[in-house]
């Protein structure tokens, strides 16, 4: 783990970590829902809205220069991030979310009836539904990759479920609810061997590693910046160029046109194809912020406290004997979920928030999971670069403490 001046120096650097919540030290543990925002974020958007604050790519004063020059080199370092091949890989949205809908809106010309959609029994609501629209709308088939009895992805399952019918494949790289990694390069593999494309949920992901999309082998990878120490509202859909070429537009308006008359509309290329309208334009600058300052840290040793952590968490989970730990995956990252036996996990959120301890209980966006599961909910534990082990003791103590009054 950080040692304590590392982990304080690090700490300083996000100012809502200093507050009380219920008289009592916040202990931030919820950070798959969403992470906090380190001062460099703070001030990106402080100072796009102080000092420029005009719109981009549609004025030829100095304040939309700044703002245009700001906003594509915020492209730039978001492509360098993931190693895009060309910043017209990188497509602004509001999330994840809107990323998985713009491509399963786009997509649906190149699906008819009977055609295929693989995803796994793991995903989030984002990675289901627009999927299951899409399915509506063409005639198209989705099949389900079950899970093993640890909650690792049952790859024998799908290599089975693959066939000349598999048009799309679509999976999380990361459980937002259990934690499990996916061993996505296999996925991809075996995929391309049917010629399916390949789109990566990367929401869970992105904040822990170094993503490299030209080495991953997918063609779509998405992922929201509030989850990786940057702001909500603002997201990232990457897709191989050729690939993105190849689809419509899926808004109107604003910068995705080169030319509107009442006959026909010609359109702008990428990436501004898919961004009509006034983008997040403090949200990009920002979000680039909060990729420099990750790119700035030791990623490795990042990664390595928040392994040990998660670690520590589940060791001192297994414990206590009314806890039972939902899964046991081969590799878990960023998060861990569990239910206590006679006590409603909203309770136990509630008895920990006042005592400052914020974790997050329900379904997690994953009803289909929990169905799977046969268990409503969990309580889920997920830390961050800026948690302590001090703070993961006390949140099992309390733990520990609440189990006398449930």
């Amino acid at each position: 783990m950080l040692n304590a001046i590392e982990l304080i120096t690090l700490r300083q650097k996000f100012p809502v970590l200093n507050q009380q919540v219920n008289a009592h030290p916040l202990i931030y543990l919820d950070n798959a829902a969403t992470s906090q925002k380190p001062d460099v974020v703070l001030e990106a958007i402080n100072t796009y809205y102080r000092d420029i604050n005009a719109n981009v790519h549609r004025a030829s004063h100095a304040l939309s220069a700044q703002a245009t020059i700001a906003f594509e080199k915020a492209r730039n370092t978001c492509a360098q991030f993931i190693n895009a091949n060309s910043s017209k890989e990188i497509i602004w949205t509001r999330g994840t979310t809107e990323a998985i809908n713009l491509l399963a809106n786009t997509l649906t010309a190149q699906f008819q009836t009977g055609d295929e959609i693989i995803i796994s029994t793991a995903e989030h609501h984002a990675n289901i539904v627009p999927w299951q629209m899409l399915a509506q709308r063409t005639g198209a088939i989705i099949k389900v990759i079950p899970l093993l009895a640890n909650c690792d992805l049952d790859m024998q399952a799908y290599a089975t479920l693959l066939n000349k019918k598999t048009k799309l494949v679509a999976v999380n790289h990361v459980s937002n609810a259990l934690g499990t990694v996916n061993p996505i390069a296999d996925i991809i593999t075996l995929a391309k061997q049917v010629n399916a494309k390949v789109f990566i949920d990367g929401a869970q992901a992105i904040a822990h590693w170094s993503i490299d999309v030209q080495a991953l082998g997918c063609d779509f990878y998405a992922f929201s910046g509030h989850k990786m120490y940057g702001p909500t509202g603002i997201g990232v859909l990457w897709g191989k160029q050729a690939e993105l070429e190849a689809l419509p537009p899926w808004q109107g308006g604003g910068e995705m046109i080169k030319t509107v008359t009442f006959a026909e509309t010609t359109y702008n290329e990428l990436p501004f194809k898919f961004e009509a309208g006034t983008p997040n334009i403090a949200g990009a600058i920002s979000l680039a912020a909060a990729m420099d300052f990750l790119t700035q840290q030791d990623r490795q040793a990042l990664a390595q406290h928040e392994d040990e952590l998660l670690a520590y968490t589940c060791q001192l989970l297994a414990r206590i004997e009314r806890i039972e730990i939902i899964g046991n995956p081969s590799q878990r990252a960023g998060a861990v979920s569990f239910i206590i036996k006679d006590a409603h996990n909203a309770d136990v959120g509630t008895l920990l928030d006042m005592q400052g301890i914020a974790v997050r209980t329900g379904h997690h966006c994953a009803q289909p999971l929990m169905q799977s599961l046969n268990i409503p909910g969990t309580i889920r534990i997920s830390p961050a670069i800026y948690n302590s082990q001090a703070e993961i003791d006390f949140t099992l103590q309390a733990l520990e403490a609440l189990l006398d009054m449930l």
